[in-house]
């Protein structure tokens, strides 16, 4: 079996090193907000090319705390894309603003911003651009839509941490950058984390209230706001695996790259990377016609795949029962044919070679004849 992602032997190579920052919080019996967290959202700020982070539960309660902060509410607008994880279109709900789906551009699968531009409304307060699997949005056009209507930009980048978009940092471009420390994410805990960067340091205050209780000292609240802090343990868990972030996103875009050369003549299209684009390869998506027959395919020859997102935003039934459903012809288009293969750091090149055998194989016995080459 050759899994989608396989965490278990990340964790097996730094176990000692894993035991060994626990045992550390432990000993301190310090658990919220302490040391670890500290400094964890000092190396992220500037991994990102920012001047402050604030750690928090998970990348929806960094969403949804950045719209917050912002003075995002009942009445305002917020264009977000309708192909990506739910909790991006969650998040915006939470804070009882309307989001308003536009569709995306069916080579990168983020948002289309001259879609955006021509749904901009007196009511539309922010733009929430999703880098999609590791993958850049175009921020010089989207900043640039922001900065012309007078709009707020969060970013969504919860699966590209360590992205970059002509040479900045992916969550130095918007208002705050958001990112998921999920398990599976390429900078993953062990349970759930979160993170928000900024460089306005009144914005980085506000949300560190929000993220408390709105207490700026002990007992003292000026604020009805939340309780979303990143645990201590997860910090020091987040800290060892930070350490090795650099070469393990280099390694996704080596393998990456490799699958690209092997399938330059199948009908098959990876997701484009434009040249301003640097991804991070969180998910390796390909597309095709024959989505779900390579699917069924490959697993039967006992290698892991999915589908992502086999049911855009706009359709499923929390929106559907509340929402009018857009008409977005790409992300439709879009998530009935794209498929994620094999691709995580610890992956073997002879991993890769029997998933590329047996995706040339499916072409071979005669897909090839129905398969659309977008």
């Amino acid at each position: 079996m050759i899994p989608l992602m396989d965490i278990r032997r990340q964790h097996q190579t730094l176990k000692k090193d894993i035991a060994k920052a626990v045992d550390h919080v432990l000993e301190s019996s310090r658990f919220v907000l302490g040391e670890h967290v500290e400094a964890l959202e000092s190396e992220i700020a500037k991994t990102c090319g920012t001047s402050y982070a604030v750690a928090v539960n998970s990348g929806t309660d960094a969403l949804f705390l950045s719209l917050r902060a912002l003075g995002i509410g009942k009445g305002d607008e917020v264009i977000t894309s309708p192909y990506t994880f739910f909790a991006t279109v969650e998040a915006i709900i939470q804070t009882g603003a309307q989001p308003v789906l536009v569709d995306i551009d069916p080579q990168t699968y983020n948002l289309d911003p001259n879609q955006v531009e021509q749904s901009i409304t007196d009511n539309t307060k922010a733009i929430l651009p999703v880098h999609l699997f590791g993958c850049p949005a175009d921020l010089t056009a989207l900043r640039s839509i922001a900065q012309q209507y007078q709009l707020k930009m969060v970013e969504d980048a919860c699966q590209a941490i360590g992205a970059r978009f002509a040479g900045k940092g992916v969550g130095s471009w918007g208002d705050t950058g958001c990112f998921s420390f999920y398990p599976t994410k390429n900078l993953g805990g062990s349970g759930d984390g979160g993170m928000i960067v900024t460089s306005d340091p009144e914005l980085m205050e506000e949300i560190r209230l929000l993220r408390s209780h709105g207490s700026y000292k002990k007992y003292h609240h000026c604020r009805f706001a939340y309780n979303s802090r990143l645990d201590e343990i997860q910090a020091a868990i987040l800290r060892v695996k930070n350490q090795y972030l650099p070469s393990w996103n280099q390694k996704r875009r080596t393998l990456a790259q490799r699958y690209n050369q092997a399938f330059q003549k199948l009908p098959l299209k990876p997701q484009w990377i434009p040249s301003e684009a640097e991804s991070v390869y969180h998910l390796y998506i390909v597309r095709t016609s024959q989505a779900e027959a390579l699917n069924n395919w490959l697993t039967q020859s006992g290698i892991g795949c999915g589908i992502y997102y086999p049911l855009p935003l706009h359709h499923q039934k929390a929106w559907t029962d509340q929402y009018p459903v857009p008409d977005l012809p790409q992300a439709e288009s879009v998530a009935n044919t794209t498929l994620a293969l094999p691709l995580f750091p610890e992956m073997t090149e002879s991993e890769q070679e029997t998933v590329i055998q047996a995706v040339t194989r499916f072409f071979d016995k005669g897909e090839s004849h129905h398969a659309t080459i977008y």
